[in-house]
């Protein structure tokens, strides 16, 4: 996608005789079914006979190809976007082609704080609803930047949940190791799924080895 940022761009005009529309985010930890949520949600639309915007990181190209895929064998072709796109552009360059009904976002927590805000400018101003699905924090417990100003600035927040297996909500993820080895160190994007395991708060403490608290050394 070639919709590189421009800050110098006009803005759209607004579309004063269509409802708001809303920014969405939803997030989870790994595989509570963020994807099939979002392609069940675009397949409604579609059902419908209205026209879905579908997007997800460059990061997860095939050979230059988008698709949002769901672990239980579903998939749909999507835009492919990467940290200079400007996500505002591209969707107001798509309704001069075709009406837009609404607009999802997959792997969100790799979006930029700048395309946040490129996407609330699609409600703002364009209406047309936007729905981001994506991870909330890191395997280190961190916010990923994307999600982060999400957090910050959507107008709806939507908890997917998932389990640990001691049965208490999934909220944090591991990454670990071929050998199953937990990682506390490295680069924050690996795009390896299988290398990450969602645990509950507790069990990710003492997982990540920061629990038992160390005492004072004697």
């Amino acid at each position: 996608m070639d919709h590189k940022v421009n800050s110098l761009a006009p803005p759209g005009p607004l579309r004063h005789n269509q409802p708001m529309a809303k920014l969405y985010f939803s997030y989870a930890a790994m595989n509570a079914g963020k994807s099939t949520l979002l392609l069940q949600a675009a397949y409604n639309y579609r059902e419908r006979g209205m026209n879905a915007l579908l997007f997800t990181s460059a990061l997860y190209a095939s050979d230059g190809v988008g698709q949002i895929s769901s672990r239980i064998g579903i998939a749909e072709p999507a835009q492919l976007y990467s940290e200079t796109d400007d996500l505002y552009l591209a969707v107001h360059d798509a309704t001069e082609s075709a009406k837009v009904d609404c607009v999802f976002v997959d792997e969100a927590q790799f979006l930029s704080p700048e395309q946040v805000w490129q996407l609330a400018r699609v409600a703002d101003r364009l209406r047309i609803p936007v729905m981001c699905f994506g991870l909330r924090t890191d395997f280190q417990g961190k916010l990923f930047p994307g999600s982060s100003e999400l957090l910050a600035i959507a107008d709806i927040l939507r908890e997917i949940r998932t389990i640990c297996s001691c049965g208490r909500k999934a909220t944090m993820v591991v990454r670990q190791d071929p050998s199953g080895r937990v990682l506390t160190a490295g680069d924050q994007v690996a795009i390896e799924k299988s290398v990450y395991l969602s645990l509950c708060r507790m069990h990710w403490e003492e997982a990540v080895g920061r629990w038992p608290v160390k005492g004072p050394s004697s």
